[in-house]
């Protein structure tokens, strides 16, 4: 019988389907048989790359230093001197003492000048709100649509107080960061812009606009701040801000903006209140100010990341043209390539 055909009732041959363009296709994807680019990686073709890599990446990670180091950042830890002399022994006593006020005032230097806008920033040490348990503890659809939604069952422990619902519940509501911080220049007090400091598809689509705090921190036990009975969850920005929960145990979170230059020598007085307790898990709070550029904020990471892999293509690119000029190796014939041999063979 020929080739293409098969014989039908009757043994009449019948000729065979020719495969379509798409099955075509596929067998030579399955067998490799596409076209591709197939480098040979010579030493001169690897030095070079290397060296390229290197050349590109050193000044790249200059520039990204650079950017970084005109950030210019005041840092103030005040957990520690905030607590009275009296209360050094026992701070958790302190913190958790509601009769006692616990302003406190802190100066700051200006070292450098700083261009406005200045970002100011809590961040806190040794707080993992990573934990599963903790992070598990909200309810995305009652932050949304409030009292509308009952099941709030993966807000425990913090979902009933008095065997009434809480809004908004869970353990990261319950612990909200609560410390204020007011600034003066000279006799002055500095206005700080407090809006726009959460994301904006946060405020616009994860917290309902017509939700309002019911029932919250009511109970025996205060975990953090409390919110406004009078405002909607979706212009509580430091609800928002907080709720967005950090990956590290050492985070920064935003408090606000400064909207006026600082100059270099000036020094800044703080009016704070510490509330917050961290003394209970041996954890630190600090005030950051800080100011930004086209990078963002102050991080060597990048830059170091750059400079540290370019310098290492560079030496890497250096070894190979050593070892390549004592111990020259002779090159291979490409004509025996398997990707030639079938034309070699024709």
């Amino acid at each position: 019988m020929e080739a293409g055909s098969s014989s039908g009732s009757g043994g009449v041959p019948q000729p065979l389907p020719a495969p379509s363009m798409r099955s075509r296709v596929f067998y030579r994807f399955t067998q490799q048989n596409l076209p591709a680019c197939k480098p040979t990686l010579t030493p001169v073709s690897v030095i070079t790359t290397f060296l390229l890599i290197g050349i590109i990446f050193v000044p790249v990670g200059l520039v990204c230093l650079r950017a970084s180091r005109s950030v210019v950042e005041i840092v103030d830890r005040y957990d520690v001197e905030c607590i009275p002399e009296q209360y050094q022994s026992n701070k958790v006593a302190y913190i958790k003492d509601s009769s006692i006020f616990k302003n406190c005032t802190r100066y700051l230097k200006v070292q450098s000048h700083m261009k406005a806008p200045i970002y100011v920033y809590y961040e806190l040490e040794n707080y993992y709100q990573n934990h599963r348990r903790y992070v598990k503890s909200r309810s995305e659809k009652q932050l949304l649509y409030g009292l509308k939604y009952k099941d709030t069952s993966s807000c425990k422990p913090q979902e009933l107080s008095n065997g009434l619902p809480i809004v908004p519940c869970g353990l990261i509501a319950w612990s909200l960061f609560n410390d204020t911080y007011s600034f003066l220049r000279g006799a002055t007090v500095m206005n700080i812009n407090r809006k726009n400091i959460a994301w904006k598809s946060d405020r616009d689509h994860k917290y309902g606009k017509h939700v309002y705090p019911v029932n919250f921190q009511n109970g025996t036990l205060i975990g953090g701040g409390k919110l406004n009975p009078n405002s909607p969850l979706s212009e509580q920005e430091d609800l928002i801000v907080w709720m967005r929960t950090a990956a590290l145990p050492k985070f920064r979170k935003p408090y606000g903006r400064i909207e006026e230059d600082l100059n270099a020598g000036e020094v800044i007085t703080v009016n704070l209140v510490n509330n917050y307790n961290t003394y209970s898990f041996g954890g630190k709070k600090k005030l950051v100010l800080t100011t930004s550029g086209w990078l963002g904020g102050q991080n060597d990471f990048l830059g170091l990341a750059y400079v540290a892999t370019g310098f290492s293509c560079i030496l890497i690119a250096i070894l190979f043209a050593l070892i390549h000029v004592k111990i020259p190796r002779p090159h291979g014939d490409t004509n025996f390539s398997p990707w030639n041999r079938k034309s070699n063979a024709s």
